[in-house]
């Protein structure tokens, strides 16, 4: 039996290459208005990149620009209130401790929850480290359930129209 991964890899690959490709039509500053448009449109940096690779034809956007998408967004001051994977983790173990409110006995559900908050804590712990979360800040499920009701993209006001 092989010793390494027991899981697949049906993910996609990205290209190897770091130069921008020919067929992208667009200049740099045209691509950086479009990510401002969608994320003004409250999407979150992943589902923009799923849209300028699906709808604009740009693979990814940092051998186009030279850098990230977030760090696009940062220059125009959109933020995020707290990292988008977190932020689906939180989501999720919303979702399930509301499953157990209603099934209390579903154990394949509670070893779910324990398994999605331990990464919760881990997350926390990696972004306390590089600075993306404050030194204080805590995770607490009512808490979670307050920052996932209200929207992940921050918007500046001079951005807003």
């Amino acid at each position: 039996m092989n010793k390494g991964k027991k899981k697949g890899q049906s993910h996609s690959t990205r290209p190897p290459v770091t130069v921008a490709p020919k067929w992208v039509q667009y200049s740099p500053e045209e691509i950086e208005m479009i990510i401002v448009e969608l994320a003004k449109k409250g999407y979150t940096p992943s589902m923009i990149g799923i849209i300028l690779r699906d709808q604009y034809g740009i693979p990814l956007t940092r051998p186009v620009l030279g850098v990230k998408l977030q760090k696009v967004l940062e220059k125009y001051g959109i933020t995020l209130s707290i990292p988008e994977d977190l932020y689906h983790l939180m989501k999720r173990a919303i979702n399930l401790r509301r499953h157990l409110e209603e099934h209390p006995k579903d154990t394949h559900s509670k070893r779910g929850l324990i398994e999605v908050e331990s990464k919760i804590h881990r997350l926390i712990k990696y972004y306390k480290r590089i600075g993306r979360l404050p030194p204080d800040w805590r995770y607490d499920p009512e808490r979670a359930r307050i920052l996932v009701s209200q929207p992940l993209v921050n918007i500046p006001k001079e951005l807003r129209s």
